[in-house]
């Protein structure tokens, strides 16, 4: 899509809109997968596309179009939807001119990565050739551009590769599945990092344990955290949930709510995430959102922004082409001083939840989380005594945050929207089900 495209898009707009926005996003992955030990599908999808957003006295219109053919029939589109839009309370993005360099990475020939799987499934099988094994590669590439009429001219690409490994294994009514993945950009995956974490967890899955139900230390390595109280956090510190008064956070401003060793963070400059504008062409920037357990700040799009009387802070998103809502690029958690063995070690009796199963069903602007374990793991006397299974874990951010051990000393990213620490709290509620 060229720069003078754009240009005309916006031209044509403003014949009958006030202001306009382009946001133009091009894609392409190429995905290897191989399924239970065999090579499945290698294929390359693309996928290109315009979203067009304008103010027509004084309302908002919106349309999108994977067909770059009919532009003309975009700005029809989005001008005739402003027609039933919504009274537009925020500007767009201006004064804005930021292109970001394309990267020269190389990802690897697709027969190379091929090969790596195989490596991969031989390796797992010399460890147990029960296992079924699961394979995957992705290697992403996409670009952005934003345009409005108030001169913001902004453009960013990346590359992405990303790597993962699961096993199935099945013993009569038994059934473990265990997984592990690494993502980076313009980079390449360290595969034999995934391998040993998933062969790890086999092993500490060998023996089986029970833990009766009741309170107990429970430690959430890095992943878990991400899927239970990263995703909390995500949510209840979203400007659009406090304008709602949905998020317990709203009008907590400035009150210590958890524990003084919890800072949270977004840092838009780095992981595979990292990107210097959002989608609405508003640029990125370090925001420290909790602070030694004290609220400090949401994240905000323009439209909740300006519903919220706060400045955006560079947090409008899209999935795909359609409209901007708030989302975080990363959360990031300053770590602890304690190595994860360390705190094994000093649990008597307790719980390790390491894969969950989904989201769990749980009141999420509430600060509540309940999560049945995927994959999990008795401590006693310090030790990881074998894996438990029909468990469950529950509580709120709150009361979790009271009883905090420590934070691991070492944060690791998950995928590339969290860089976490694990988390130990020394009581939680445990079910589970003989």
């Amino acid at each position: 899509m060229s720069d003078s495209t754009l240009e005309r898009i916006l031209n044509q707009a403003t014949q009958q809109a006030e202001a306009a926005e382009v946001y133009y996003l091009s894609s392409q992955d190429t995905p290897i997968n191989f399924e239970n030990n065999r090579l499945k599908s290698l294929q390359t999808k693309a996928r290109e596309g315009i979203a067009l957003r304008l103010v027509c006295d004084g309302r908002l219109g919106f349309a999108s179009s994977t067909d770059l053919s009919r532009l003309d029939d975009l700005v029809s589109a989005a001008i005739q939807t402003s027609e039933i839009g919504a009274q537009v309370e925020f500007e767009l993005a201006r004064d804005v001119q930021l292109t970001t360099p394309k990267s020269d990475f190389q990802p690897p020939p697709t027969q190379e990565l091929v090969e790596v799987g195989q490596g991969l499934i031989e390796q797992v099988h010399a460890y147990n050739p029960d296992i079924l094994v699961d394979v995957g590669f992705h290697i992403r590439s996409s670009s952005v551009k934003v345009a409005t009429t108030s001169n913001v001219w902004t453009q960013r690409s990346r590359q992405i590769l990303s790597a993962s490994l699961s096993g199935n294994l099945v013993k009569g009514e038994d059934f473990l599945q265990a997984y592990s993945y690494d993502i980076q950009r313009d980079g390449y995956p360290d595969c034999d990092r995934i391998l040993q974490d998933l062969l790890l967890k086999y092993r500490r899955a060998e023996r089986q344990a029970t833990i009766t139900s009741g309170t107990f230390p429970v430690l959430f390595t890095p992943r878990a955290a991400a899927s239970t109280i990263g995703r909390l956090f995500d949510t209840i510190l979203s400007g659009q949930a406090v304008v709602q008064k949905a998020s317990p956070l709203a009008d907590k401003v400035g009150e210590q709510l958890f524990d003084p060793r919890l800072t949270l963070f977004e840092d838009p400059n780095i992981g595979a995430s990292a990107c210097p504008f959002d989608d609405e062409g508003t640029p990125t920037h370090r925001k420290v959102l909790i602070e030694n357990g004290s609220v400090n700040q949401f994240y905000w799009d323009r439209r909740w922004a300006a519903r919220g009387g706060c400045q955006p802070s560079g947090n409008g998103f899209r999935s795909g082409l359609s409209r901007p809502t708030p989302d975080l690029v990363n959360l990031c958690m300053i770590p602890g001083k304690t190595a994860m063995p360390d705190l094994i070690a000093g649990m008597k009796e307790g719980l390790i939840v390491d894969q969950v199963l989904g989201a769990g069903q749980s009141n999420q602007l509430a600060g509540e989380f309940s999560v049945n374990l995927d994959l999990g793991y008795k401590v006693e006397n310090g030790e990881i005594v074998g894996r438990v299974k029909n468990t469950m874990v529950a509580g709120s951010i709150f009361e979790a945050f009271k009883s905090l051990v420590d934070l691991g000393v070492s944060p690791e990213w998950v995928g590339g929207s969290a860089y976490l620490p694990c988390l130990l709290f020394e009581k939680l509620s445990v079910k589970s089900k003989k």
